[in-house]
């Protein structure tokens, strides 16, 4: 009786099957990390433009009362989209008299300043 050499299995090996998980599971997690970036930028994005909403708002009120502003610090608080914003409106001096240096700086609730908006008001 000779034997007969029997027909090698299709498939894979288990090393194979290992090897091809182990890439998989590392191209989801570089996916996963990508994703969470984009959300947390966008987010950030978001904060930024209500923001910059709040402190707009703000200049505005003062340009809107036509007077000269009063130099020192002023703490504001502003709602845009149903989120909570703190600021500080910063007056100071210019060497022409005539005008003053307003800033606007908005920070989120967590203190994290979002932006700054500079402007020049006089008579």
């Amino acid at each position: 009786m000779t034997s007969r050499p029997r027909p090698r299995a299709a498939g894979f090996t288990l090393i194979e099957v290992m090897v091809a998980l182990a890439i998989v599971a590392i191209a989801l997690a570089a996916g996963s990390r990508a994703a969470s970036s984009v959300v947390d930028t966008s987010q950030r994005l978001s904060d930024v433009v209500l923001g910059q909403w709040c402190a707009d708002n703000q200049l505005t009120d003062m340009r809107l009362l036509d007077q000269m502003p009063a130099i020192g610090k002023t703490p504001f608080a502003c709602s845009q989209l149903g989120r909570d914003f703190k600021g500080t409106l910063v007056v100071k001096t210019t060497p022409n008299p005539s005008f003053r240096r307003v800033d606007a700086t908005v920070a989120d609730a967590d203190g994290r300043q979002l932006v700054t908006i500079s402007t020049v008001m006089g008579h």
